[in-house]
């Protein structure tokens, strides 16, 4: 009885940080607008403390940044940092993909086809936040086949600097461009073939997201 407390407090401070993670990753949490502690608290029904717990957990992942004491916000995204970004993401994307491979299975790939589907359903119906989170899912549902929770760990982590962002990317632009590769993957699975499953991971990357965030970032410089 004596461990019970202890237990629940846990649980509410994983919660409140895989709300906030969550929320950060599918765009929800806007970049550049400030983050309180009590707008938290209130929002999730919560006390300040794990709220002030997520919230630093987030900074140390590079989610947030801090403003002051009681603020923080999503940082600002750079060409550079966005380049950054889109390498690691193909560096670590294909490796997780091949390694993968071997693992997915009918049911799984039944699964992908079926959040495709999903996404393409909310892009139609311009639920944005909804379909970033779908992509991600997709990516995931790919990678976690192989059990190697080091390799997902780390893309979760880049994922989560670049939610907010596309988010953003994609609400500004008069014309949204996006080139569905995932249909090339899920050929590529169904065929086991490794180089091909690469090949549609790289260019979902850089034709998709690579040319969404460059045209924003482009669009604002200018």
């Amino acid at each position: 009885m004596a461990q019970t407390p202890k237990k629940t407090e846990e649980s509410v401070k994983q919660r409140v940080y895989r709300t906030l993670r969550g929320d950060i990753m599918s765009g929800i949490v806007e970049p550049g607008r400030p983050i309180t502690i009590l707008g938290v608290a209130e929002k999730l029904g919560v006390s300040p403390m794990p709220v002030r717990e997520a919230l630093h957990r987030l900074v140390a992942d590079g989610a947030l940044e801090y403003l002051d004491n009681r603020r923080v916000r999503v940082p600002a995204m750079t060409a550079a940092k966005f380049d950054e970004i889109l390498a690691t993401r193909i560096a670590l994307e294909t490796l997780a993909a091949e390694r993968a491979l071997p693992f997915i299975d009918s049911t799984r790939l039944a699964r992908l086809q079926t959040i495709d589907m999903e996404l393409e359903a909310a892009y139609a119906a311009e639920e944005l936040e909804k379909a970033i989170a779908l992509n991600f899912s997709f990516h995931r549902c790919i990678y976690e086949a192989s059990g190697q929770g080091v390799l997902l760990d780390l893309l979760e982590s880049v994922w989560l600097r670049l939610g907010p962002f596309m988010r953003a990317a994609t609400a500004n632009l008069a014309e949204s461009y996006r080139v569905d590769r995932h249909a090339e993957a899920m050929q590529a699975i169904d065929a086991k073939n490794a180089d091909a499953l690469r090949a549609a991971i790289t260019a979902d990357i850089q034709d998709g997201v690579g040319h969404l965030g460059r045209s924003f970032l482009s669009g604002n410089s200018s």
